[in-house]
């Protein structure tokens, strides 16, 4: 009767558990949809305000572009309205996939990340460091631009046309440093045109077919290139600035070397596919890893190299709150008072500004074009995002419970029931007894259980990794708040457990 009484729970469970998880993602559906008018309103203040004269905005979930907005016309001259089809320039969003291209041909052997630049680009092996023991240039110094180059905001956006003879020349002339390699960030496009370049070398291909070959044809983005004088004029969103009053039509730059820092034209519907790519990368898993380029090499662009910067977040973000900023490799890494970690980068460019902002452990991403000069809507894609987690609509994903986790947490209520860590053993590190005595265990665990009475060690942990977790148990009086941490043993051992009373 046991066995029978077993089979029908787990046959319940398995009808109960996709029947909860379709009504908890009809609800999602049904709160996303109520929230998107009030999303909506906020880029079109944002347009109004800023005399965009269109932009198109999406959110990417699950997998899925589950909301896509156009607003405006994408020209002023022929009026046509702006539509997830539309061409937009997204600038310095590009730098991402030039990222990607370089993590690719690491992931081939084909260059390391801490190869000299001059390696791969012999033009800079003449180059006139700053002081004699200057570190030379690395592939990962560019990537994450501290290879000493100065910032050059919008000198770079103007250069996007440069024919890559003149760039070759350039390049074998030298730049002046604005500091020594690996000092600080400072923000380059130079860096990540001269990695367009390395891409190129190594390729035997331009960059932009590389880049194509390996991201934009393999994720059907069909409607992305580098040319915009290859694209359907009809469908292309001009770029404009506002000044005296009136509107002025930018001028189009060609492709050319300093692409790679920010010259592609892409569409929402182009673009969500590739946000959804992106996304898929986490969490880490054991599932068919099909590509394009490795998930753990997507994951890796998330790291940087610690030069992290404290401030005050931009006003038009909200009330005041202190931000850290790394730059990684294609994005910044921000924390944020309200919103936690996130991932993000923007587009500025004569004509054309944009925003992404991914929160990869709840995989939501969230994007918009603008065809207006260094106009990012990054305030109301920051408020769709803070509104999205406020709604519960960006939970993060639930870690996996180890083997070890699951172990450690029984040993916890073992130690809990009989108030003696010794009911762990053999599961204890050799370091548990010497940090605390077994008296003190005793003394410690009987003062709790007098203040909250009996507690009940059914709830799962919460992992935090998949050696430490935290655990919250009901109790008579209150609740009891735990954790613990494993040590790198085999089998792994509990050198860490805490109790304390809530």
């Amino acid at each position: 009767m046991a066995h029978r009484l077993t089979i029908a729970a787990l046959v319940a469970f398995a009808v109960a558990a996709p029947a909860q998880a379709q009504a908890q993602a009809q609800a999602q559906e049904q709160t996303l949809a109520a929230l998107t008018p009030q999303l909506d309103a906020g880029f079109q203040s944002f347009a109004e305000a800023r005399h965009v004269p269109g932009l198109v905005w999406g959110i990417v979930k699950d997998g899925a572009l589950v909301h896509v907005r156009g607003i405006g016309v994408q020209d002023l001259e022929g009026r046509r309205p702006v539509t997830p089809a539309s061409r937009f320039r997204i600038a310095s969003m590009s730098k991402a996939f030039t990222a990607l291209t370089i993590l690719s041909l690491r992931d081939e052997g084909r260059l390391g990340l801490d190869d000299l630049a001059e390696t791969h680009v012999p033009e800079m092996r003449n180059w006139i460091y700053p002081t004699k023991d200057s570190p030379r240039i690395r592939v990962r110094d560019l990537l994450h631009h501290v290879g000493g180059l100065v910032e050059d905001d919008p000198w770079g956006d103007r250069q996007t046309s440069l024919p890559g003879a003149d760039f070759t020349a350039m390049l074998a002339a030298g730049v002046p440093f604005s500091r020594v390699p690996q000092e600080a960030q400072e923000y380059s496009n130079f860096g990540y045109a001269t990695l367009g370049r390395i891409i190129a070398n190594i390729s035997g291909k331009p960059f932009e077919q590389a880049i194509a070959e390996r991201i934009f044809q393999p994720l059907g983005m069909t409607h992305t290139g580098y040319d915009v004088f290859a694209s359907p004029q009809a469908e292309r969103a001009l770029g404009y600035r506002f000044e005296e009053g009136a509107f002025k039509r930018e001028p189009d730059m060609a492709a050319g070397a300093f692409g790679a820092m920010g010259g592609i034209e892409t569409t929402a519907q182009d673009y969500g596919r590739y946000v959804a790519w992106l996304l898929d990368a986490w969490p880490a898993r054991d599932d068919d890893d099909s590509g394009p380029i490795a998930r753990s090499s997507v994951r890796s662009l998330v790291q940087g190299l610690n030069f992290v910067r404290f401030g005050q977040r931009n006003a038009g973000l909200g009330p005041p709150c202190t931000q850290a900023v790394a730059y990684a490799m294609g994005f910044r890494m921000i924390s944020d008072c309200d919103v936690g970690e996130y991932m993000t980068h923007t587009g500025g460019y004569p004509g054309y500004g944009s925003v992404l902002i991914l929160m990869p452990e709840s995989g939501i991403g969230i994007f918009a074009f603008a065809n207006h000069t260094y106009s990012a809507p990054v305030a109301p894609a920051y408020a769709a995002m803070k509104a999205l987690k406020d709604a519960g609509l960006a939970p993060a994903r639930a870690t996996p419970i180890s083997p070890a986790v699951a172990r450690a947490h029984a040993d916890a209520a073992k130690v809990w029931a009989a108030a003696d860590i010794l009911a762990a053993n053999p599961n204890l590190a050799m370091n548990m007894l010497l940090d605390r005595g077994v008296p003190e265990w005793r003394l410690l665990i009987t003062r709790l259980k007098t203040q909250l009475g009996t507690c009940t060690p059914t709830a799962a942990p919460m992992p935090t990794g998949r050696l430490t977790a935290r655990f919250s148990w009901p109790c008579e009086r209150g609740t009891l708040k735990g954790s613990f941490m494993l040590a790198p043993t085999h089998p792994p051992t509990i050198q860490q457990l805490r109790f304390q009373a809530e």
